[in-house]
This record gives C-alpha cells, structure tokens and sequence, in this order.
C-alpha cells in the first residue's frame, strides 16, 4: 500500500525558497498580492521627473512616459557582505540586487549557505550594464581607450561590472561550492537558468541551486519612443495574454528562486512553494 498520497518522480524538483525585488513589490509576498488584485506597477512619469537623452523628446507625441521604477537600487548594506562603500559603489546595481536577493532566497528557505554541508549551485543572467556606461564612466573621468587591464584598481572595476561574475561574487560571498554559472539566453535568460539548475540537480552536481535574473537600466526615470511594427506599447501599458494587447515594454528588477530534488526537500521537511515536473530547452 502506497501511504505517501503525493506521486514523487525522481525527476521532480522543489522549489524551497523564493526572493525578488520588482516595482510595486519589495517581496513575494507583496508580488503575490499584486498579482491577485490586477495591480499595475508601472509609473507615469511627468517631465520634471524624466530624463530624456534629448529634451525635444519631451514634446513628441510619440513618446511614451512610462516606466517600471524599482526604487531604492542606490541602497546597498556593503559592511553586510564585507565591501567597503567605495567597492560598493563601482559594482553595477544589477549585481547588487541579486546578492541581496540571493541571501533572502536562502533565508527564505530557512539556510545559511556559509554553513551548509552539501554543494549549492549558482546558475543567473543580468541584462546590459548601462550603470558602467552612464555612470562610472561618465562620472569618475575615464577615458573611453581603456581595457580596464592596465592596473590592479582597473581589473577591479572591471570585476565589479563584468556580467560574467555576477554568480561567482555570490558563490563567494555566501561560501556556495557548487557549480557557478553564468546564463545569457537574451529575454529567456531566468529560465534556462533555472532549466540549467534543475539538470544540475538531477545530474547530482549539486544538493540545492539558486536560479534567477536580474535586469536593472539606468537612469530609470525615462520614457521611450514609440514605433509602429516594434515591441514598444504605444501607451505604455502592457496587457499580456489579452486581446487589446499591443506591445510591451522594458522592466526592472530581479528574482531569485532555491531548488533542490523533491524527495530530499520532503525528507528534509523544507517549505516547498512549488514543484518543477519537467523543463525543456529548445
């Protein structure tokens, strides 16, 4: 007789831990809520809140003021994770985030990754680094030759901006020693991450792995030009799955979700959010 009521393959992954930081929600909780109730995050900007690359933008009908603000990415507990404020400031907001994120996945769980016995993988994307472009080399004087090899302060700069070494800062930050690594599928990015992290687990590479994205563009206070026959939704809404739906339009933010192999997280008697029943990668 079969006591256990739930059908466990071997091939089913938990989902035990969960963190995201997104517009209009600090957290899944607060997500969760807004997703229930139909609550749009997305902000309506007035001109004296925008920073448009060109002021006559501003008088053109065609451009839209809109956008997803996530606030607060300027905050950061650097002396948490043992940087000093002016590493702090060279590192783009977009890693940032996601280490905060990946921390509250795990306290989410119920974890301390410095302390775990087992090996925890790593497996994230970041979109286009415009913090390095807009603001660190505008700002801080450098000259646009520059290889950012020349010096030990340069390599630094280098590392603290590369999207290569957003999971492996993490993996070294939290002591994770599993497999780290970096995802670039473009907009799929998150999820053949998490694709990625389940193979990973099934593969035994790994006991847990964090798998997530994250997508921050500064400045955040700008609109955009609509065109006919592109993405851009010409009034800056974005009705997915809907059939007034007309166009979408770029966000900010990150998430972060823990998985590991649904026989060993009932065992372990974790918190499962969700259960992974297959995933695919065409």
């Amino acid at each position: 007789m079969n006591k256990n009521p739930v059908d466990i393959r071997e091939a089913d992954i938990a989902v035990i831990g969960m963190s995201c930081r997104l517009p209009g929600a600090n957290n899944i909780n607060t997500f969760w809520q807004n997703l229930k109730n139909g609550v749009e995050s997305i902000s309506v900007l007035k001109d004296e809140q925008l920073n448009a690359a060109d002021p006559a933008l501003l008088d053109n009908v065609n451009y839209v003021k809109a956008g997803a603000i996530l606030p607060d990415i300027d905050k950061f507990d650097a002396s948490f994770f043992g940087y000093s404020p002016k590493e702090a400031k060279m590192i783009d907001p977009q890693q940032r985030l996601f280490l905060e994120c990946a921390w509250e996945a795990f306290e989410d769980a119920g974890y301390a990754p410095q302390s775990y016995d087992g090996l925890i993988g790593i497996y994230a994307g970041s979109g286009m680094n415009t913090y390095l472009i807009n603001n660190i080399l505008t700002n801080q004087g450098f000259s646009t030759y520059r290889t950012f090899l020349e010096s030990g302060s340069a390599l630094q700069l280098r590392l603290a901006n590369g999207a290569d070494y957003m999971p492996s800062r993490v993996s070294y930050k939290l002591n994770l020693r599993g497999p780290s690594v970096n995802v670039q599928a473009a907009c799929s990015s998150s999820l053949v991450a998490v694709h990625m992290a389940v193979q990973s687990l099934l593969s035994g590479e790994c006991d847990m792995a964090l798998a997530g994205g994250v997508s921050i563009t500064v400045p955040q206070n700008t609109g955009y030009l609509y065109q006919e026959g592109m993405i851009c939704s010409p009034d800056g809404h974005c009705r997915a799955f809907d059939a007034q739906a007309k166009g979408t339009l770029f966000g900010n933010g990150g998430g972060i979700v823990l998985l590991k192999l649904l026989q060993n997280a009932i065992e372990d008697k974790d918190h499962i959010h969700a259960v992974i029943k297959g995933s695919a990668v065409n």
